[in-house]
């Protein structure tokens, strides 16, 4: 009795200082960062008739708007009693701020998880949740959730919400100008890149070897899985039934290595914001794409856009697409609110969601089965080509580059020698293999 009497004084008195505040008090900033205190506070079981409150860890700040004017309210209308709060930590301090936060017992509900090793890390650590058993998880693919299982394939960690698809855009008006059409195989493409080379008046193929990581990944993984097959290739990688020393690897170094009379002069020195502002000022004809350059084109370029996926081998009756996973999200294992987080995750595996986030971020896609329609028309070319070839992801990042060398690495490195003319595709191929053979073993 005692303890109730006081409790209840307790609050009458708090009570009575909330409505002395000064009046004058400014409230906090929207998108600053929530203080420790008001985690631990928010990370209490709600009284009953309250809100609870889910805190959203991610490192996508540049998305805060959207999540506080768009993807929250439209939560809230079906379940006004969850309050959604998105506190995005600066993106290359994400990893160390969540683990320490984590570790202290701070951290937030919701984990917006980074694809393969790291979010990995954090379910094998017991810092996540498995969501099997979560409704909605059937409206994703294998290849949808391969970065965020478990390598046996028994347990899914987190909601996979987006990928980005690797493909080729170019400038329509250059080619209404030259006469040019979308290429489908590899020898319309490459005639088409001699078409315009032989008007002397553009840039052929914008992209630079200057930062590596363009030649792997707007050249061998774009064009790359028409050749490999998509996941018949990366699976084969890893059960050591496929080497890069096979034919349908060579052959994707071999067409690699034909690029380079179409680059710009002075390609070796040529970094990726060189490429971005060489298209957008229309002075090059075709880009080796991520869907992810999608917005800033849009906001820059001055003339119309188009896009065609990676041609397809000459006689090939099936064609293929990197679709790569980006990001998801998890349940904190630690969460009071498991119940509540879990209603979140599963709105996230709605169609409403995958529009809406896919609207929201033209070139970032929604990774669900679901049917969607997008209102900018090259995200919506990207996204159509899932419906005509095999979605899979980069044959690098699942499993392969967690030893030294770093097959990542190795296909960075490569990719620019291939296509500068310094090594053969041959004996790119027999680098990657050697380098892969000393630490990686496939599992018996």
């Amino acid at each position: 009795m005692f303890r109730k009497i006081f409790t209840l004084f307790s609050l009458i008195l708090a009570l009575l200082m909330v409505s002395c505040a000064p009046a004058g008090t400014p409230a906090p900033a929207k998108d600053a960062e929530p203080k420790a205190e008001t985690k631990t506070e928010a990370a209490q079981p709600a009284a009953s008739g309250e809100k609870v409150k889910l805190l959203i860890e991610s490192w996508r700040n540049d998305d805060l708007a959207i999540w506080q004017d768009m993807i929250i309210p439209a939560f809230n209308k079906q379940h006004p009693e969850i309050e959604v709060v998105f506190a995005p930590s600066t993106p290359t301090e994400y990893n160390a701020a969540l683990n320490a936060k984590l570790e202290g017992g701070t951290a937030g509900d919701l984990i917006t998880c980074r694809p393969f090793d790291p979010s990995l890390a954090l379910f094998t650590g017991g810092r996540l949740a498995s969501l099997n058993d979560l409704p909605g998880m059937d409206n994703f693919s294998s290849v949808a959730k391969s970065a965020w299982v478990t390598d046996d394939g028994k347990d899914t960690f987190c909601v996979p919400m987006a990928s980005v698809i690797h493909g080729f855009i170019y400038n329509a008006d250059i080619f209404a100008e030259l006469g040019l059409t979308a290429p489908k195989t590899e020898s319309e493409f490459f005639a088409v890149l001699e078409k315009i080379k032989a008007s002397g008046k553009y840039s052929a193929l914008d992209m630079g070897t200057a930062d590596q990581w363009e030649a792997a990944t707007m050249g061998f993984q774009n064009i790359g899985p028409n050749y490999w097959e998509g996941e018949k290739g990366r699976l084969g990688l890893i059960a050591g039934t496929e080497k890069f020393t096979d034919p349908q690897y060579v052959k994707v170094f071999e067409s690699l290595a034909k690029w380079q009379p179409y680059l710009v002069t002075g390609f070796e020195a040529q970094k990726y914001p060189d490429s971005q502002n060489l298209f957008t000022l229309g002075k090059a004809a075709i880009y080796p794409a991520g869907s992810w350059d999608i917005s800033q084109f849009n906001k820059e370029s001055k003339f119309k856009l188009g896009a065609f996926p990676p041609p397809v081998p000459d006689g090939a009756s099936k064609c293929y697409i990197s679709d790569h996973t980006d990001i998801a999200m998890g349940l904190n294992a630690k969460s009071p609110h498991a119940k509540e987080a879990r209603v979140f995750l599963e709105w996230l595996t709605t169609a409403e969601f995958a529009e809406m986030y896919s609207n929201a971020l033209p070139g970032f896609f929604s990774l669900s089965k679901h049917s969607i329609k997008l209102t900018d028309p090259v995200a919506q070319e990207f996204l159509n080509w899932r419906s005509t070839c095999e979605s899979t992801i980069r044959n690098s990042y699942q499993i392969l580059s967690r030893g030294e060398p770093s097959l990542e690495n190795e296909i960075w490195s490569t990719s620019v020698q291939v296509i500068k003319g310094a090594l053969t595709p041959a004996d790119a191929g027999k680098q990657l293999q050697t380098g892969l053979d000393k630490w990686y073993k496939p599992a018996k």
